[in-house]
């Protein structure tokens, strides 16, 4: 299985300079962007959840190491079944609004298309 190892040249295959890439169209540049602004804002909602277990851990000491339920302390059920959770939620959020982006985009690309090229789906 080894032997049939192959190590492959990368440097034949080129590079591509992104100066020399043309600018994407306008439906893909506002997906693009409303994707980022929804990935920032629910990336900066789970580090503020994040750092802010440090800061309960230093103010809050005797709440967030006291005892849950079998030897858990508060400070672990944040950092690994309520951060668990968020992640899930964060994901399902992400997902359902790219996906109502994209058939947002979609239609309004059907609606703005001239009657013969629109299809009979």
């Amino acid at each position: 299985m080894a032997a049939e190892y192959k190590e492959y040249d990368y440097v034949e295959a080129g590079t591509i300079d992104v100066r020399d890439l043309e600018p994407l169209d306008l439906e893909t540049s506002e997906i693009m962007k409303s994707e980022f602004r929804t990935g920032f804002k629910l990336t900066v909602f789970y580090y503020v959840f994040i750092l802010t277990i440090p800061i309960l851990n230093w103010f809050a000491s005797d709440f967030m190491f006291s005892d849950m339920w079998g030897g858990m302390t508060y400070t672990w059920f944040f950092t690994s079944i309520i951060a668990m959770a968020m992640s899930f939620v964060i994901a399902f959020i992400h997902t359902s609004l790219y996906e109502k982006r994209l058939q947002k985009y979609q239609s309004e690309t059907k609606l703005s298309s001239p009657p013969q090229e629109r299809s009979v789906n």
